[in-house]
């Protein structure tokens, strides 16, 4: 495939005025002149929700064995896929993507507006996360195989299940039957980033219990009793709040309160779940429902600690221990303060091997595309392959590779560029080759 213009934007450019009055351009026509566009409509076109991707499955192993590419689901219905090294010398190289999207099982239907967009009807998310990286990976393999020529290492391919439910795909996947060392994880939102490390995410607990409650009018006057829901925002005003560290490649390690819950919400949450109320009502209900004359004995806050630096991660919570421990002592025989942390995902820690920014970089040059090498501040599959070992025994390098821009994942509104899907599936190929050289 070839990165140019489809014959059908000589009739776009012509019928422009119309398009921007409304009129919809045939996206049959554009399909039919560009195959890489036309795989990702297929594609896009298969509701797949998380755990309901087996008509995707069907449609990827479909096209792989079509191409003579070996293929095969694994016991959680993830898709393990190879190309076979022609060149024994050479390292493989892994590209990553996940099947599933955020939606139901709704038909999906694609239309083309102006300003070389792909989009929906409106009536749900068109899927480009993560299609525009299942067609990438797949348009890659194929090129690779059919140039008889190429003398490479080998390709492997994973495209998973669930990652935008629980990950539960790529924690499924056997890493020890995998034999490359270095994965692009092609799941980012805006074509040439190269993002090197990633936070993970954490929930940190302060528990406040008071020894003795108690009637706010009878009691109020008694010094042995001291209300929790006080005590913790006494503590929670000395807890850090946003940004702990940063660097130039952003934000590496932050901490954020997500909720307080202190006391005399009880009765009104047994209360609640009778109440037949809508999105929206249920935190007026409570605020105006909470009982307010007792002397609070028992109060929580939990925060989201996101860090891709284990040392900045620990300083903040030895910081935060350090507070936590000052409380027990300043209210010591009249409140308990306790401190638990619980990792949800782990974090993806940036490694000091540059050989594939450093062929990204490359290749952006030659392609005059802008490559920008940063980190993020969120999760992603990445960080599961950076916490797992391939079948030598290495601990992967993974990557998180943008090879489409879109903007309003997750949402009816979703639209992909299709232009910088041809381009970022040219980037990928090209930094196959640059890694096979």
């Amino acid at each position: 495939m070839k990165n140019q213009l489809p014959k059908y934007f000589l009739l776009y450019n012509i019928l422009k005025t119309e398009v921007t009055k409304g009129v919809n351009m045939n996206i049959q026509e554009l399909r039919n002149d560009n195959k890489l566009i036309d795989l990702f409509c297929t594609l896009a076109e298969i509701p797949s929700p998380s755990l309901g991707e087996n008509n995707v499955a069907t449609e990827i192993q479909t096209i792989l064995l079509s191409h003579g590419i070996e293929v095969y689901q694994d016991e959680y219905a993830n898709i393990i896929a190879r190309i076979p090294a022609t060149d024994e010398s050479k390292k493989p190289l892994l590209l990553s993507a996940h099947m599933d999207v955020v939606g139901d099982d709704s038909p999906v239907h694609i239309v083309l507006t102006d300003n070389e967009i792909i989009e929906t009807d409106k009536t749900r998310t068109l899927g480009a996360d993560d299609k525009a990286g299942v067609t990438a990976a797949i348009v890659t393999a194929c090129r690779i195989i059919q140039d008889k020529d190429f003398k490479h290492g080998g390709l492997e391919m994973v495209f998973t299940r669930d990652e935008e439910g629980t990950m539960s795909g790529i924690r499924h996947v056997d890493f020890k039957e995998l034999n490359s060392e270095y994965a692009l994880v092609l799941d980012s939102d805006s074509l040439g980033e190269v993002l090197i490390s990633g936070a993970g995410y954490s929930n940190v607990t302060i528990d406040v219990t008071s020894f003795k409650d108690g009637h706010s009018g009878n009691d109020i006057g008694d010094s042995s009793r001291v209300n929790a829901a006080k005590l913790l925002a006494e503590i929670v005003s000395e807890i850090p709040q946003g940004v702990y560290k940063q660097d130039d490649t952003g934000v590496i390690t932050s901490i954020n309160l997500g909720v307080i819950l202190g006391g005399g919400v009880d009765f009104p949450l047994q209360k609640m779940a009778k109440q037949d109320l809508q999105n929206g009502e249920h935190f007026k209900y409570l605020i105006e429902n909470a009982v307010t004359n007792v002397i609070n004995k028992k109060g929580s806050a939990k925060y989201s600690l996101r860090s891709s630096d284990a040392q900045a991660e620990e300083e903040l919570l030895s910081y935060i221990k350090v507070i936590v421990d000052k409380f027990n002592k300043k209210y010591k025989g009249l409140a308990k303060f306790e401190l638990s942390y619980k990792v949800k995902t782990p974090k993806f820690e940036k490694n000091n091997d540059t050989t594939i920014p450093d062929i990204a970089k490359k290749i952006g040059d030659e392609m005059s595309l802008d490559v920008s090498v940063t980190s993020f501040h969120a999760g992603a599959e990445t960080h599961i392959y950076a916490n797992e070992k391939n079948k030598y025994g290495q601990i992967f390098k993974p990557y998180l590779i943008g090879v489409a821009t879109i903007k309003n994942m997750h949402s009816a509104d979703e639209q992909m560029y299709y232009k910088t899907l041809i381009k970022g599936t040219d980037f990928v190929y090209n930094i196959f080759k640059e890694f096979n050289k």
